[in-house]
Formats: structure tokens, sequence, C-alpha cells
């Protein structure tokens, strides 16, 4: 309601401004000009000396005496028509960089050129263009944005290429000889364009060959301007509202996202990280469209090597920081990262599972440094959180202490894990690829599952008995097979510790007894002798399955029952994990 009622007030300024200029109050009108819901009281003879279409609509009126003109569709409405009159009845106004568009479109949509009349308005709006508005990069921008609201007229008259001629030759050198303070200060003149026209500014620079870098700077200055509230605001209130019920407000930022996302550099490194990062959360966000997506995805997997934690958390969390978004996209960055390192690696004849580039490195410690951020969210799955962590290949990590630190922080967060899902968790580290501070800290950690723990333990102990220096990483690969192997015998070992016991407190009774006890048992008949022997022939086969060094010197499973001296008992060493 207050919209119509400041547009009646405009439209009753203009008819009184209109009745201040005509010719004479003594002659009265004889024509009523409909412009929209503005009604222009003017003479014939003064509009037909200058405008051929006015004369045309008269002379092939069917009615005798036309009183009434509908010229509702001329280019600019209202107010551009008021200054073609102006124009027709010799009273003067000015011509600018706002108007002059328009007042060129009505002059052609009037037919008010040279032909009817010796310098007519379309002489006068084209020098204007030529001499003054297209002088300068400022005067070329405004121009293009008043076109906005002119087309298609303002492109058949060619105004709109010619202002983006103009933009696109300016804008190429201020890039290489700054005219002003910043430099970059055309980046904010062209911001003002609507985003098809922008597109056309930024194709052109393509096309002249501008730098790469310049043409990354305007759109990241257009996109943090359109764009404020995705892109730049991390509090979440602007978010929050146009998430609220502006269906119409969320549908122009992802077509206004989209358009941006068309017009990227090609070049690789041109973006800011962050700035790609925070296109994708805006695109998540307004559910842009897979290609959109899929397009930001790619770029930013060209540079994860760059990437930070903090980039990756843009992705992953809300603007209030709240909840985790889907982390599919973080995934499918991290994935594609891998499947180009691994193409290259294959094509240097390389082994990509044991041998990694630098760059596969550096990435693998920003995964597991992103893994122990997000691990504190309650909503993160086992499955999310294995899902990425498994992306990374087994051989950039030269030791596992941040992926295990990643997961120590959420087996804490998540507490009500049993058993299994805790090993499901651990299952994506390498517990022999632990350093010994790491391996010491497991060790006592009441978090992990117990297989972990011995693997740990297990593991320290081999280096003991070995003497391997702990920087030794083939070490730990020729003896992963053997060591896994082991483990799953150490339920095992704890079912048979009873036994162990029993068989220390029976060589305990021999050594108190003395030679004369041995003697009384190798007499002995019955039962009795038999089932000794075969005691120790058991026990010795079961302690043969869990030595780890069976195929060596140590190995015992093979003694034959009666080659066992029970009368000078051989001093074994038994070690409980």
């Amino acid at each position: 309601m207050a919209s119509s009622l400041s547009g009646g007030n405009r439209l009753s300024l203009a008819m009184e401004r209109t009745g201040q200029w005509i010719i004479s109050q003594d002659i009265p009108s004889d024509v009523v000009v409909e412009v929209g819901e503005a009604n222009f009281s003017l003479h014939k003879f003064m509009l037909v000396a200058k405008s051929n279409r006015i004369r045309k609509l008269i002379m092939e009126s069917k009615q005798p005496d036309l009183t009434r003109i509908d010229l509702s569709d001329i280019p600019g409405g209202p107010e551009t028509f008021e200054k073609a009159a102006k124009f027709c009845y010799g009273v003067n106004f000015e011509i600018t960089v706002h108007n002059v568009a328009a007042l060129r479109c009505a002059a052609e949509y009037l037919e008010m050129t040279d032909k009817y009349y010796e310098n007519n308005l379309t002489g006068r709006t084209e020098d204007f263009l030529a001499q003054v508005a297209l002088t300068s990069l400022s005067g070329a921008i405004v121009v293009l944005k008043t076109c906005e609201d002119l087309l298609p007229m303002a492109e058949d008259l060619k105004i709109v290429q010619r202002c983006v001629d103009v933009a696109t030759s300016k804008v190429s050198i201020e890039a290489k000889f700054p005219s002003r303070s910043p430099k970059n200060w055309w980046t904010e003149e062209l911001s003002i364009l609507d985003i098809e026209f922008f597109g056309r500014v930024i194709a052109s620079l393509k096309l002249r060959g501008v730098k790469a870098l310049t043409v990354a700077s305007a759109i990241i200055t257009y996109a943090e301007k359109w764009l404020r509230d995705l892109v730049r605001d991390h509090s979440g209130t602007a978010a929050k509202l146009a998430a609220s019920d502006d269906s119409d407000l969320r549908l122009q930022q992802r077509e206004l996202l989209e358009s941006i996302v068309e017009i990227l550099p090609t070049e690789k490194a041109v973006l800011p990280i962050n700035f790609l990062c925070c296109l994708l959360r805006s695109a998540i966000f307004v559910k842009a469209s897979s290609t959109c997506k899929t397009e930001l995805e790619r770029r930013i997997s060209a540079v994860l090597e760059h990437v930070t934690v903090d980039d990756l958390l843009v992705l992953s969390f809300t603007y209030d920081g709240e909840r985790l978004f889907d982390l599919e996209s973080v995934r499918r960055i991290i994935s594609g990262f891998v499947e180009k390192e691994k193409s290259v690696a294959v094509f240097n004849a390389g082994d990509f599972r044991e041998v990694c580039s630098a760059a596969v490195i550096r990435v693998a410690k920003t995964v597991d440094a992103y893994l122990g951020e997000i691990a504190t969210c309650v909503g993160l799955s086992i499955s999310k959180f294995n899902g990425i962590a498994s992306l990374i290949p087994k051989g950039a990590r030269k030791v596992d202490d941040d992926l295990y630190r990643a997961i120590d922080i959420y087996l804490k967060a998540h507490p009500n894990l049993d058993e299994i899902e805790k090993e499901k968790v651990c299952s994506v580290m390498d517990a022999l690829k632990l350093s010994y501070e790491a391996r010491v800290h497991a060790s006592q950690n009441k978090r992990l599952p117990v297989q972990i723990v011995l693997h740990a333990l297990y593991y320290d102990q081999l280096k003991l008995r070995s003497g391997v220096d702990e920087n030794d990483v083939q070490d730990a690969i020729t003896t992963r097979s053997q060591v896994q192997h082991d483990v799953s015998l150490a339920r095992e070992n704890e079912e048979l510790r009873t036994e162990l016991l029993k068989m220390k407190m029976y060589i305990t009774d021999l050594h108190k007894t003395g030679p004369a006890a041995v003697a009384t048992t190798s007499s002995c008949k019955g039962g009795g002798g038999p089932k000794k022997a075969k005691f120790f022939s058991s026990m010795s086969k079961k302690l043969g399955r869990l030595n780890p060094f069976k195929q060596g010197s140590k190995d015992t499973s093979n003694i034959m029952d009666e080659d066992v001296d029970i009368t000078k008992p051989r001093r074994r060493r038994f070690s409980i994990s």
C-alpha cells in the first residue's frame, strides 16, 4: 500500500511539472499520452514535429480526432517519456550517465532521429555516450547497470556490448597500471552489476587475456557483496533468517551462486582455498545443483595439499557451528585427491601403497587432525569416521600417532560404545606404527579395546627381545603378520593362566623334595607316571602354539615325552602377556 501511494505521488508530481513546462496555458492540450499509470496532457503539433512514431499513430488512427495515445511500453517508463516530451517542447534538461541509456532507447522507440528533425534526441544521446559516458570505467559501468531494465532494446542498439568493451579495456589497463588506491578499486565498481552483465564482463576479460588472478579478485569481491550472508557471515544470524521462510531469497541465492561458479577461472590455485570452501558450504546450504557442488569439490580436491584443518571445518559445520553438515562432500574431496595421486604414481611406475608423495603425506596429517576436531561430535557415526580415515593410503602415515589421538578423542566423546564397536573404530589404525610414547599411552588407556592394548604391548616385547631400533619401520612390516597371528591367541592365553600356575607349583615342589621324590615318582606303578608325562606333553604343545619363535632354536613343541629329563629340569622362562 505504501509503495502504491508513493507511486501515485510521483505521478502527481510529474503531472504538475508537466503543466509547468508545456508551451502555453492559453492553448489547450489536444492529446493525452498514457504511460503506465501516468497521463500527460500535451499538444500534438509539438510531438509530431520530432517523433515519427507519434506522427504515424495520429495519421493512421481510424478516429477522426485522436485524443488518447497509449505509450505504456516505452523504455524507461513515465520518467523517461517526460524527458523526451521536454525535448519535444524545447525545455532544457540534463543528460547524465544514469539516464542516457534510457533516453537513447526512448528516442529509438519514438523514432526521434535526425531524419525527421535536425539534431534530434537520438543524435544527442549518441554524442553523450561517445564523448562522456563511455570514456571512463565508472561511466561505462553505470550505463551498463541502467541497461538491465532496458532489455532487449539496449542489446539491439549495441549499448550493452559497447559498455562491456569499454569496461574490459579499462580494467585490463587498471590491472597493469593502477591509477588510484587501492589498486583493485575497480572490483567494487564491477560489483554493482547484475550477474548476467557481470558474467559478460568476466568472459570478455578472459578473452582479452587478462591474468586469472585479476579475474579471480573481481569474482571474490562480487561474491562477498551479493552473498555476504553466506560467504562472509560466520555468526549464523543472516543464514538463519535466510533459512526461515523466505524461499524466494533462497532461490535467488542458489541461482546467483550457480552463476558465480560457472564463471570461475579454470586455472588451478588462483582462488583462495578458504573462498572455495565457503562457496561449497553455501552451495550445500542453499541446495545448489549437483553440477555446481561437484565442480567446487573438484577444485578443492585439486589443491587439497594446501588445505588447512580450518578450511575443512568450514565445510563440515553449519553456520552456527552446532551440528555437522553431510560429510559426503569432504569424503569425495579426499577420495578425488587420492585417486589423482594414485594415477600419478601408476604413471610413474611406483607403488602407491608403500611409497607416497609429499603431497599425500601432508594431506594425511591434515585429515588426521581434522578427524580429531570432528571426533567430539556426538552425531558422528563410526562408519563416517572410519570412512574418512580409511581414504588415506597406509603408506602415507609414517606413524599413526595423529590418528590414534583422533580415535582416543572419539572414544572419549562416545563412552557408550561396546567392545565390538570400539574395535571397529580402532580398525583403521595400525598399532604397530605407533611411536613409543603413543604405545605407552595406549597400554594404559582404558578406553581402548583389549586387542589394541595387546598389539602395543606385544610389539614392545618383540622389540626388546630382538633389540631392533625404534625407528626401524621395516621391522614393523615384516613382523606384522606374526604379531597378528599371536594376538588372535590372546584369549586362549588367558584361559591357560590357571594351568601355567599349576605347573609352576609342581616345579616348585620338585625343587623342594629333591631327587628322591623324582625316583619315587619314576618307580611308582599304576597310572601316576604316565599322567605326569601327559601333563608336561600337553602343556608343551599348548605353549608351543603361543611361541612367536616357533621356527627358531627355542622350539620345544616336538620334544617327545620320554626325552624329558625330570631329574634335572630345564629352567624355562614363561612370559605371560
